[in-house]
């Protein structure tokens, strides 16, 4: 299975240490995956991330002191992060394990600094996240555990997902205003066939409407969807275009606000705009046919 998964196309592959290994094979998986990780990343793999055990297990050294040997991890993945002092322990576990990628504000520093992402499972880690989004300048994104938190706040999941909006649109804003870049929402469980791939589409749909800008996948052939459905669409990516062609316009012309097709174009509506060009270009989207289609385009 970890040979299988150089074969992907994703930002990120997490390897786990935690749920998915029985605590009398955690020994064997974290040389395992130190030893795979002694390749180099696949093209296809922007990020390799491992997801050690809770700090509150006491597992989380033992993980950190393994996984932190072999060159080609990216980002540690720390699961039911409650508080800031979670986050604490494992940067500092990084910064002595790894002191030359580590050192802030000297010129010894060598090679790009381990990331973390934080899952948020809990009531009290939703009630904390101010404080938790400052703990660590490793940190790099939170990602939404829902099955703990449906757990630690006695919920039943629903296919509306109403029941976790309060603490997904918690988890999005903050990312926004610590300026995390990374804002993972929560597995889809349903997979298989039509009605699964339906569901994962609704479920991206739902993210991206509160501000998420990925999500996580259980399989590979939720992948492909689930990249279609973060990029910029189509028609969004054209009306983007449309609009920043003829903001240059406008601002030769002098002109603060203008319309489009009868809708008033101002600062917050071309800085959206030019939001959705960057992420179609990080995507990999051809944006320069699009621009050069519209580039007779005049503010109305």
């Amino acid at each position: 299975m970890l040979d299988k998964s150089r074969g992907l196309n994703v930002d990120c592959v997490a390897y786990d240490l935690e749920d998915s290994v029985t605590p009398s094979k955690k020994p064997e998986a974290r040389n395992n995956i130190r030893q795979f990780l002694q390749q180099p990343r696949s093209d296809g793999i922007r990020e390799n991330a491992v997801r050690i055990n809770a700090v509150q297990t006491g597992l989380a050294l033992d993980d950190l002191t393994e996984v932190l040997k072999a060159p080609n991890v990216n980002t540690i993945v720390v699961p039911k992060v409650n508080s800031p002092s979670d986050l604490h322990f494992v940067s500092d576990v990084i910064r002595h394990t790894l002191p030359r990628k580590h050192t802030e504000g000297t010129s010894q520093t060598s090679g790009h600094p381990i990331n973390i992402l934080a899952l948020v499972e809990s009531a009290k880690a939703v009630m904390d996240l101010s404080s938790i989004c400052k703990a660590s300048p490793y940190l790099s994104g939170l990602i939404f555990a829902a099955e703990d938190f449906a757990l630690d706040m006695s919920l039943t999941r629903t296919p509306s997902l109403m029941e976790f909006l309060f603490a997904r649109s918690a988890i999005a804003t903050a990312c926004r205003a610590h300026d995390l870049a990374s804002t993972i929402d929560l597995v889809c469980t349903s997979y298989k066939g039509t009605e699964g791939q339906q569901r994962l589409e609704e479920e991206c749909l739902g993210g991206k409407g509160l501000g998420f800008n990925g999500k996580q996948c259980i399989h590979p052939s939720q992948v492909e969807l689930v990249q279609k459905t973060f990029a910029p669409g189509d028609a969004e990516l054209e009306w983007a275009v449309r609009v920043t062609m003829a903001d240059r316009k406008a601002d030769q012309q002098g002109r603060g606000a203008w319309t489009l097709e009868g809708q008033m174009i101002d600062a917050p509506v071309v800085g959206k705009a030019k939001s959705i060009v960057s992420e179609a270009e990080a995507c990999g989207i051809e944006v320069s046919s699009v621009q050069e289609r519209w580039k007779d385009q005049e503010p109305e």
